[in-house]
């Protein structure tokens, strides 16, 4: 009896050990405990960093531009750069009548990050992530990360600011929340677009969960945030 009994008392041993190792971090450590590898996962895949499937709207067609009273494709971000290399028409496909790659959708990955939450912005220093945006004033700020472009030397307002009516932050039964400033950042890894949402949207666990959704040229971005979930030591961290 004694036998069965320590070893029921070693299977709950290791039972409660293995869950405790299966926890992630931001659940079982205080920050101050956090190692750079344990940051790092944080800003790869956490309640506050999503791997997004982006969808990438086809490129209007002649006919199309020429009713819509455009000359020549749209330029900026989400279209400069969007379209892999060796994409454009060819020969043979014109011939056939058939269409290009750039003329249907097609999908990418991008990283969306709630940037000011605590957690992350913890985790970006234990990570020693320090080629950040930086977006002044008080609010939400989400950022999306990897988008393609590179030589954009405007201004980040004035690059981010075509942009700032295609993106809301959506919840059930309450009105579309738009942001208030959209800014473009260069990095070497490509483009960083971070939104600026106001404070007085007023999330709460409440609200259950939040679509970000943001048209960036023709990329397509939809992501949504589970808040029962984006917690930090029992406190809504946004």
């Amino acid at each position: 009896m004694r036998g069965i009994r320590a070893q029921l008392f070693c299977m709950t041993a290791m039972s409660a050990a293995w869950l405790a190792a299966a926890e992630p971090s931001w659940k079982t450590k205080p920050p101050s405990q956090w190692t750079a590898e344990e940051g790092r996962q944080i800003l790869d895949n956490s309640p506050w960093v999503k791997t997004v499937t982006a969808g990438i709207a086809r490129r209007l067609g002649e006919d199309e531009m020429r009713d819509s009273g455009q000359m020549g494709q749209p330029r900026g971000v989400g279209y400069e750069g969007v379209d892999p290399k060796g994409s454009g028409p060819n020969l043979p496909d014109l011939l056939r009548n058939r269409p290009s790659v750039r003329s249907t959708v097609r999908a990418m990955t991008l990283k969306v990050r709630w940037e000011s939450a605590l957690p992350v912005r913890i985790a970006e220093l234990k990570a020693g992530d320090l080629d950040l945006p930086t977006l002044e004033g008080e609010g939400y700020r989400i950022a999306v990360y990897g988008v393609p472009g590179a030589n954009f030397k405007s201004d980040p307002k004035k690059l981010g600011n075509p942009l700032k009516n295609e993106a809301a932050l959506k919840r059930e039964a309450k009105k579309d929340v738009k942001p208030s400033r959209v800014e473009v950042f260069q990095r070497a890894d490509g483009l960083v677009v971070v939104y600026l949402f106001p404070l007085a949207a007023e999330l709460t666990k409440r609200d259950g969960h939040v679509e970000f959704e943001a048209h960036i040229g023709r990329i397509i971005v939809a992501q949504t945030f589970n808040l029962a979930e984006m917690e930090l030591e029992g406190k809504l961290e946004l």
